[in-house]
């Protein structure tokens, strides 16, 4: 007879796990509906709201939905928190996870590095959530992408910008004509040389991201070039430490007026995160003020100024490419510097730019990645989803939507709608098929569906889907008439499954915290059954399922 899915207590003294940690830290995150949100996770209260004197009492090991769980008696006030057993032996966050920003993770390179350019069409770009994913990825660890057949049109950099964030105006405006003009109040609208720079360094905070959108380049030269400021400044801190330190300590003043604006910012060329990695590149010789400091911080300055501009003009760190009709330029201003050659002022060359910004892009990015989880799971139901259900009259996405439809119907709260759906993803997901099942050798489906769910669901969906099939052996045990109601090829799984539990197997069961929602799924499971029933299509389920996905 088969285990039963009861989880052992755990291993550690529930006392020992909440003992190591401060106790403001541990009650600063409890996860319980009287302190957050349950949708987004944000806390109800303060930081001083909480109890002067703050200690943990009783310690109690629990269970939540079948996951190890401890739950904490606070003192003075008895607040009841419950923490994952899983959540609580969490070691310290890597500290080079979390900030996007920085050097950490980052694709460093210099132009050999670069066999192909990141790059992709742009129809394909609009039309394919992974082609998507895939150029702002590209943005975020080597710095920038290239989207080609743009149509070559006045104001479709804006298309562009907020196809992955917002974009954001400047005194310049919503977006800025790189051309020559004839009496330019910018260098960039001559048709001069412009050396590797970043775009704003008068701006605090810089925008973190630049477009350059071609709509015409007829002109002599003109092409475009980028180095990799994080790059030249790792160099830089390899080759010359002290010139390094020099420029991460040294506020560079910036600016910038007009008729209209008057901008300043007092920032190092190279800045640094707390931890001491490279967060930003700031360099901009146009822009930059009269620096007035002592006569030797001035000398050093300068030497490590002159060594880090040298360093950015080598060649083999630049890459020069040209930008033709139709291609648009996406890339982190606050890392890579961008130039380009001098071009004969009578040629047509015209650019459209824009500017956003880099949290509006890896916001983006995240939600593509819930997407893609969701378009995984879609592919299940259109895929192997589509073969008949095991002896039933009804295919194995058709029983698996019916459950679902009845759970939103019956009013089911959001967990529980989705673990009905999904409850039999297990027979086409794991090494045992469900056709094995029917021949005789048990696929321990729930088992294999919610491990596969927990790599994007928490434990109030996978524990029901773990537990459904226990469920029906329960429901036999201790329910008159239920065995009698079950299909053919229900009874016959039931004795592949381990038959109807015991006695004491069944006092077991419904001892689970799980096995009330378990029941709940099994019923719908019952029921799910029906030919040519009206059944919600699984997008309708996309937007219950996003919301419930692992932050």
């Amino acid at each position: 007879m088969p285990d039963l899915p009861i989880s052992a207590p755990p291993a550690t003294d529930p006392a020992a796990l909440v003992a190591g940690p401060p106790p403001a830290w541990l009650r600063d995150n409890c996860p319980c509906a009287e302190c957050r949100d349950p949708r987004s996770g944000q806390k109800f209260f303060q930081i001083t709201d909480l109890p002067a004197g703050l200690a943990v009492g009783a310690v109690t090991a629990r269970q939540v939905h079948g996951a190890d769980a401890v739950e904490v008696i606070w003192s003075p006030d008895g607040h009841r928190s419950v923490y994952a057993v899983e959540w609580l032996t969490a070691g310290p966050a890597d500290p080079d996870q979390g900030d996007h920003r920085n050097e950490a993770g980052k694709q460093l390179w210099e132009a050999a590095d670069l066999g192909v350019l990141p790059e992709a069409d742009w129809p394909a770009y609009l039309s394919a959530d992974g082609e998507r994913a895939r150029v702002l990825v590209a943005v975020q660890q080597l710095g920038f992408a290239l989207l080609r057949s743009v149509p070559a049109e006045e104001g479709q950099v804006l298309a562009v910008a907020r196809s992955f964030g917002f974009v954001r105006e400047t005194n310049y405006g919503e977006l800025f004509d790189v051309r020559v003009e004839p009496a330019p109040d910018n260098l960039a609208f001559s048709s001069l040389a412009i050396a590797p720079h970043t775009d704003n360094p008068y701006r605090d905070p810089v925008p973190t991201i630049q477009l350059l959108h071609c709509l015409r380049n007829a002109a002599e030269g003109g092409d475009s070039g980028l180095v990799d400021g994080f790059h030249a400044a790792a160099l830089l801190r390899e080759e010359d430490p002290e010139a390094f330190a020099v420029l991460t300590r040294t506020p560079v003043p910036f600016g910038y007026r007009d008729a209209r604006a008057e901008l300043t910012a007092h920032r190092p060329l190279i800045d640094l995160d707390p931890m001491g990695r490279i967060r930003e590149v700031r360099f901009n010789n146009r822009s930059m003020g009269t620096l007035r400091l002592p006569a030797r911080e001035l000398e050093a300055f300068y030497a490590a100024y002159r060594t880090f501009a040298e360093l950015l003009l080598r060649p083999e760190l630049q890459l020069t490419f040209r930008l033709g009709p139709g291609d648009c330029l996406i890339f982190d201003n606050t890392r890579l510097l961008h130039a380009r050659t001098a071009f004969e002022q009578a040629g047509a060359r015209h650019l459209q730019g824009a500017y956003a910004d880099l949290d509006g892009l890896a916001s983006t990015l995240a939600v593509l990645r819930r997407t893609a989880v969701l378009d995984e799971l879609a592919e299940l139901f259109h895929g192997p989803g589509s073969a008949d259900y095991l002896g039933e009259v009804v295919t194995v996405a058709e029983h698996m939507l019916q459950a679902g439809a009845l759970a939103e119907a019956a009013g089911a709260p959001a967990h529980l709608v989705a673990a009905a759906l999904l409850h039999d993803v297990g027979h086409f997901s794991g090494p045992v098929s469900g056709h094995d099942l029917m021949a005789g050798t048990d696929n321990r489906h729930s088992h294999t569906g919610a491990d596969l769910l927990a790599r994007w669901f928490g434990p109030e969906v996978t524990e029901p889907v773990r537990l459904h099939v226990a469920a029906k052996r329960y429901l036999c045990a201790v329910e008159p008439g239920y065995r009698a109601l079950l299909s053919e090829a229900s009874e016959y799984t039931l004795q592949v499954q381990g038959g109807p539990m015991n006695e004491q197997e069944a006092a077991a069961f419904a001892a689970l915290p799980g096995a009330a929602d378990a029941v709940a799924v099994r019923r719908w499971d019952d029921e799910a059954k029906e030919t040519d029933a009206a059944t919600p299509d699984f997008e309708h389920f996309r937007p219950l399922l996003a919301s419930l996905l692992r932050r």
